[in-house]
């Protein structure tokens, strides 16, 4: 009888050890799970109200750079299973060892500033957007390009001229303007949105990608005198239209990187031009913006020469016949500008 208690109370007392160690291993995993919780509720998007706002820009402001670093530890666990393809075991290895599988149907990255080599590849964007006069210039003496190729503008009325409304369309009205005023004039019609694709770059790399395009037309017309690369803003139509004798026009605002060796000699062609837009029309321009410092590009590739200019031309809310309008008047100051 007493061996049957004592047997009892054994059994009894394991219980009690198992419910211990189940209430112990609760509590350990409910602040676990509290602070994992605490940890993404607390993942702050930007450190300050500036920065918020850049992250609330990125996709339509192509000044901000901004992306977010992760450096919480829970991110990084994810990212490095989002990377890991369970139908390509390779990725395995390329996720965690920082292997490398060399595929022979992947273009790689264009180290040359030369691109004969992969403008094979690139499909001609005026396949979907059509240069509404093709010339052949010769000896050019501006260059227009577009970092950002497919920002577009409103498109309720484009279906009358039967163009689109993007800032591609506005460049090819500008060199048609250029060229009709006796200034040599191209622009740049490689796809640079193939050439982000290709190389496996995302779109806040648009302008390592262009960078390839302005250093081949450098060195095939080393006498070019501008080049502009042409944006549109993302703002209110307020902000970005004005009235004119009647007529709307898209506002104009030139943006300067101060991080790089070209900035004072930019900084002055940028000032020059806003200077004579405003003689002849003081509300045209938003006038001229300098960026540099934490969250800005700082350069948009105008290190590579100092007569390089960044315009953006109205914003997407502007209709394509106020961007006419502009580009009828950048014609003129461009000429008055090269004499």
């Amino acid at each position: 009888m007493i061996l049957l208690r004592k047997q009892f109370r054994s059994k009894k007392r394991q219980k009690k050890r198992v419910w211990l160690k189940f209430l112990v291993l609760f509590i350990l995993f409910f602040f676990l799970y509290q602070w994992i919780l605490g940890l993404f509720l607390n993942i702050q998007l930007a450190n300050s109200n500036e920065e918020f706002i850049m992250a609330l820009l990125k996709d339509s402001n192509h000044h901000l750079l901004y992306e977010k670093s992760n450096h919480n530890i829970a991110n990084q666990f994810f990212k490095l299973l989002s990377n890991i393809n369970i139908k390509k075991p390779v990725s395995i290895l390329e996720t965690v060892f920082g292997y490398e599988m060399k595929d022979e149907n992947i273009i790689p990255v264009v180290q040359d500033p030369g691109l004969q080599d992969n403008d094979e590849y690139l499909e001609d964007p005026t396949v979907y957007i059509k240069d509404p006069n093709p010339t052949v210039v010769e000896d050019p003496i501006v260059y227009i390009y577009n970092t950002h190729q497919l920002e577009g503008y409103n498109n309720t009325n484009f279906e009358e001229y039967n163009i689109t409304p993007n800032v591609l369309m506005a460049s090819y009205l500008l060199k048609e303007k250029l060229n009709k005023a006796g200034i040599p004039t191209i622009v740049e019609t490689s796809n640079i949105s193939d050439f982000l694709t290709l190389n496996n770059w995302d779109y806040s790399q648009s302008y390592q990608a262009s960078k390839f395009f302005i250093t081949d037309t450098l060195n095939q017309y080393p006498n070019l005198k501008l080049l502009i690369d042409l944006h549109r803003d993302a703002i209110p139509k307020q902000a970005s239209t004005t009235t004119i004798d009647g007529k709307n026009y898209a506002k104009i605002l030139f943006v300067v990187g101060m991080e790089h060796e070209n900035a004072e000699t930019n900084l002055a062609l940028a000032n020059l031009l806003n200077n004579k837009i405003k003689e002849k029309y003081p509300t045209l321009s938003r006038g001229v913006m300098t960026k540099q410092g934490k969250g800005v590009n700082g350069i948009y590739n105008q290190n590579l020469s100092p007569n390089s200019v960044l315009i953006e031309c109205g914003g997407n809310e502007n209709s394509i016949d106020e961007v006419m309008n502009t580009i009828e008047v950048l014609s003129i100051i461009i000429k008055e500008y090269l004499g």
